[in-house]
């Protein structure tokens, strides 16, 4: 696209859950309303959309996982299901007049960055438009990870992963593999237990699992939130402050830890009395390296007759029969995987070229960086929600999110007090000061140290998820745009001459 042929818009936004939903109403009440959100599917929700397996839930309290502008007195339990988390995504998108905003069933195929004219050029599945500023909402948490295991072609029953739930499909009476044991197999293994014929477990790894304090949230207590503000803003305080004095021991002093993990190995003894599964599921690695999980129903599943858990991982498929890295051989007539998702190769940078002709997925390629969590060198007004290094092993991504729509608000006023047609790109010397002190805080914190292998690492081993510090800081550091850390890029002057010679020949 040499020339602006196509819609033109101040902002696209890519993605339709927390974080391009939040994207869409901090810019309406900043009073910019030029902008779209380019949705892939045909509903708002994002992982909450794509995340129906039976018994998904949230392991973040629920008056914390929400908006702070947004708060919603009627949660139903401590912690919510999925189909609650979304029901209150759609009410936000009404609440805060976003449907007329959102092209649904347009997955953006290609960003290109035109430099002679400052915007980006997109590519969607439903057309192609232009835009100054690029805000990357598609979350880690979106594109499902299948491991490529020999075989697996030729399996001659049912295969789907988890957030790619098939609900035509019925397990009942089947005989069911679940690969994986991450935050979506604890879920999924108690809810399908009772009505498969067998249920077997390939655990690669044990997880660390914690009892899970939930419960109905009584009419009393919705009714005082509803009518008494301030009861809900202490509830939602509390929960913030104990997670906040949590961090220490996840960042600084991992070995105070051990005490969680006595906590959590009681909580496996008084449900799990065979002293040889306790062995199996017990894990060799200090708690919090891999995300804590909740659940009170887990570990009881796991010790029913129909249930046999095998310390090992899927190696290899022959016809109906699963074939373990140990050796063991299992029948299925199908297979669920819960082996995550592309995080640290998050597959839309594959889709965006910056201004030196790369794409965002050859930039990252020794590990992903970004200045403050949010914008990276070679790719001027593109801001990614959800970025480098900004996850969270303890808390409420909601919070994390809120702080770069602070930064997002502010980028945009740096655009409106310099004028003109200008960028903002993120100088290569800012970037790597601002990863290397992250990662330089990372040295000490459970996740490096921990023993495990988890899915923060990158392929190189580098963690490039977890954020090695309070939410508090995090929105500090975020408040605002330092503009020594940017270059400002502007039309060449040679380009603003022809742009004034036209405008003079139109009006003659």
């Amino acid at each position: 696209m040499a020339e602006r042929e196509h819609e033109h818009v101040r902002v696209a936004v890519i993605g339709s859950g927390f974080g391009g939903l939040g994207a869409a109403v901090r810019l309406r009440r900043q009073g910019i309303t030029d902008f779209v959100v380019l949705e892939r599917a045909g509903s708002v929700g994002g992982t909450w959309r794509d995340n129906s397996y039976p018994g998904c839930a949230c392991d973040v309290p629920s008056h914390l996982y929400s908006f702070s502008f947004a708060p919603n007195p009627e949660w139903p339990r401590n912690f919510s299901g999925q189909p609650h988390i979304r029901a209150y995504l759609e009410r936000v998108t009404d609440t805060f007049g976003l449907r007329p905003h959102i092209r649904f069933d347009s997955e953006v195929l290609s960003l290109r960055w035109n430099g002679e004219e400052l915007y980006w050029e997109v590519e969607t599945a439903g057309g192609v438009l232009t835009a100054d500023v690029v805000v990357s909402a598609t979350g880690p948490l979106s594109d499902p990870k299948v491991p490529d295991v020999p075989g697996l072609d030729s399996f001659p029953g049912k295969v789907f992963h988890s957030a790619r739930w098939d609900h035509d499909y019925d397990l009942r009476g089947k005989r069911v593999a679940m690969i994986g044991t991450g935050a979506s197999a604890i879920q999924i293994v108690p809810s399908i237990q009772p009505t498969v014929d067998r249920l077997t477990l390939f655990q690669r790894t044990p997880p660390w699992v914690l009892p899970r304090a939930d419960r109905r949230i009584s009419g009393l207590e919705r009714w005082l939130h509803a009518k008494v503000p301030a009861t809900r803003a202490a509830r939602r305080g509390l929960l913030w402050g104990i997670r906040e004095l949590q961090v220490s021991a996840f960042t600084k002093r991992p070995n105070e830890l051990g005490l969680i993990e006595g906590l959590a190995k009681g909580h496996m003894k008084r449900a799990v009395k065979d002293p040889a599964l306790r062995a199996k599921l017990t894990p060799d690695y200090r708690i919090g390296c891999k995300r804590i999980l909740l659940s009170n129903t887990y570990y009881p599943a796991l010790t029913r007759p129909n249930v046999d858990v095998v310390a090992s991982g899927l190696k290899e498929v022959r016809g109906n029969v699963l074939v373990a890295s140990d050796g063991t051989e299992t029948e299925a007539d199908a297979i669920v995987f819960g082996t995550g998702f592309h995080v640290t190769d998050m597959p839309i940078a594959h889709r965006v070229t910056g201004a030196n002709g790369t794409t965002l997925a050859e930039e990252w390629k020794d590990g992903m960086e970004a200045l403050r969590g949010t914008t990276a060198a070679g790719f001027p007004n593109f801001l990614t929600i959800i970025g480098p290094n900004t996850g969270l092993g303890n808390s409420s991504m909601i919070l994390m999110i809120e702080s770069q729509l602070n930064y997002l608000v502010d980028f945009m006023r740096q655009l409106d007090v310099l004028g003109g047609k200008i960028a903002l790109n993120a100088r290569p010397s800012a970037v790597h000061a601002w990863t290397r002190g992250v990662q330089r805080r990372m040295e000490r914190t459970v996740w490096n140290t921990g023993g495990c292998d988890s899915w923060y690492l990158d392929s190189n081993g580098r963690n490039t998820t977890v954020w090695p510090g309070t939410t508090a800081e995090f929105r500090k550091v975020t408040r605002q745009v330092d503009l020594a850390e940017y270059e400002v890029l502007r039309v060449p002057a040679a380009r603003r001459g022809e742009r004034a010679g036209q405008t003079v020949k139109a009006v003659a």
